[in-house]
């Protein structure tokens, strides 16, 4: 396949002077990323609870750690840790803490003590409870990448991808790259409807959209297509998608190793084991992938010819990470990238097949502003009612129901003094089904982005899908453009209606907030 996301073009002349840039860009992200000092006559939180102005944790409600493994353990609390925390929050209230094993976790669920968790964050904020994540990478000799990575490491990997992926105008260039693989998912929509009685039901769209997914990431990534759509998988591919399932499944399991001793492990060795047996075919893949680019890219240069690429050939060229670090971002961007995106185009299929009218409205759109034609990134910024369709769908059904910190100095947060080194859960799902954030809000209204004060004001601490600030996703911006420029020619193409065999279906949570049930579509062409 041509890779029409050319990022660079470069011989080995040029390799030195990225290196020389390179030093440059890292100096200057550290500098311009630092957060600014608090101002001399602001009290610290440490003298705040000297004063008694403040609680202490000790004095904090929330549920007892019994009581809370009873709910997690033996009532299949992990398929329900979006409903938990919404109840935990009413009962309890904004702020609240509980214990999973020997983890303290402090949850937050209030818009504005989100927001002030978040901006108080320094140049390197620490995620919580990715232990297991390093574990397998030290057994493994892997490298960490950008989601596993903390503190310096994270810092520079971060400074690197930054520069290519982290804004919408990085990313156009691979519109035409991502049209070829929407024009393949046309086409399987299809011919799965084909296969069916009425000839218009696609059974369990997110199976569908989860290959899409896969395809339309590892285009961006590996520069190469993997064959997912096809009606006959390559074996790797299908190997891969095997390891992803399995992986996706050991979300809940590295959840139970968390909260799990190490030395139960002998008597409960199926969850780690199916965890560190996932990780292999990943890193298996991304090795294979990434070696074959490699070997090509060197041929090249050893015959002296110009070298031309995307995202992979620019990080094998200009050696900002070295090859480790590379197999680690590329495996974790990929695991990232595809049940996030797919489960976020099931939800967004499944709310418009339910709301005809708010379908009819988002369509008007469309077509006025594209008539017939196929998008690209440039019309985007022209299409707000397909945003705020995405954004509203991951408000309604945010893919991480919860985030996690570790505070990194000592803060006081809803009146409670809270030490450097605590772990935070902050309760994304419940802030963005709060009312005083969001009026009407179990309904569903993209319009209700269009709203320049929705936009503007702190309200959208009640909905931050893709995270806040330095630590925010890294494929944010891949992410929409797969989401924005699949869901828009779909829409041009066909008109969505729920199909008869599906019903109400709510979220569980599986690692990730998920349907409970497959959610089948009927696709009707539209005259």
């Amino acid at each position: 396949m041509a890779f029409r996301g050319s990022l660079v073009q470069l011989g080995r002349r040029t390799v030195q002077n990225e290196r020389n840039i390179r030093v440059l860009v890292q100096t200057r992200t550290v500098h311009s990323s630092a957060v600014p000092e608090e101002p001399p006559a602001a009290p610290t939180a440490a003298e705040l609870k000297q004063t008694g102005r403040v609680k202490s944790l000790r004095e904090m409600p929330g549920p007892g750690a019994i009581s809370n493994l009873i709910e997690f353990f033996y009532r299949d609390g992990f398929s329900r840790i979006h409903e938990i925390q919404r109840d935990h929050c009413q009962k309890h209230g904004k702020i609240f803490k509980s214990r999973f094993g020997p983890q303290l976790v402090v949850s937050i669920a209030d818009r504005d003590m989100v927001a002030q968790v978040l901006r108080a964050e320094g140049v390197a904020p620490q995620r919580a409870n990715m232990e297991s994540w390093k574990e397998y990478r030290d057994m493994r000799g892997h490298s960490t990448g950008l989601i596993s990575a903390e503190a310096d490491e994270w810092l520079k990997m971060r400074s690197v991808l930054r520069q290519l992926i982290m804004r919408p105008r990085d990313v156009a260039i691979f519109s035409d790259d991502v049209n070829e693989v929407v024009a393949d998912l046309i086409v399987k929509v299809q011919k799965l409807r084909s296969q069916q009685p009425d000839g218009l039901t696609v059974l369990n769209v997110n199976d569908m959209f989860f290959k899409f997914a896969m395809e339309g990431v590892a285009t961006i990534l590996y520069e190469t297509r993997l064959g997912c759509l096809e009606d006959k998988i390559p074996k790797m591919s299908q190997e891969y998608i095997e390891a992803l399932h399995l992986m996706f499944s050991s979300f809940k399991t590295s959840m139970y190793a968390g909260a799990i001793p190490k030395w139960l492990r002998p008597i409960i060795p199926k969850p780690w084991e199916e965890f560190c047996s996932s990780w292999d075919g990943l890193f298996k893949f991304s090795q294979i992938h990434i070696d074959k680019k490699l070997a090509e890219l060197k041929k090249k240069l050893d015959r002296g010819e110009e070298v031309k690429g995307g995202l992979l050939t620019h990080m094998l060229v200009t050696k900002e990470m070295n090859l480790e670090e590379i197999y680690a971002n590329m495996t974790e961007m990929l695991l990232a990238g595809v049940d996030t995106t797919s489960f976020t185009l099931s939800w967004s299929t499944y709310l418009l097949a339910k709301h005809p009218t708010v379908q009819q409205q988002i369509y008007e759109e469309v077509t006025s502003v594209l008539g017939g034609r196929v998008p690209t990134a440039d019309d985007v910024p022209q299409l707000p009612l397909i945003k705020g369709l995405v954004k509203e769908t991951l408000r309604l059904y945010p893919v991480l129901p919860g985030n996690g910190r570790i505070t990194q100095e000592d803060l006081v947060v809803g009146g409670y003094f809270i030490p450097k080194g605590t772990q935070l859960a902050l309760c994304h799902y419940f802030t963005s089904m709060d009312e005083e954030t969001f009026p009407e809000a179990n309904d569903f209204r993209p319009d209700r982005w269009l709203r320049k004060d929705a936009l503007d004001r702190v309200d959208n601490f009640g909905s931050i899908p893709f995270g806040y600030g330095i630590r925010s996703c890294i494929g944010r911006r891949i992410a929409e453009l797969e989401m924005y420029l699949s869901l828009t020619q779909l829409l041009q193409k066909f008109s969505i209606e729920v199909a008869p065999l599906t019903g109400n279906v709510p979220a569980k949570t599986h690692g990730l907030l998920c349907p409970s049930a497959p959610i089948n579509v009927r696709f009707v062409d539209r005259v």
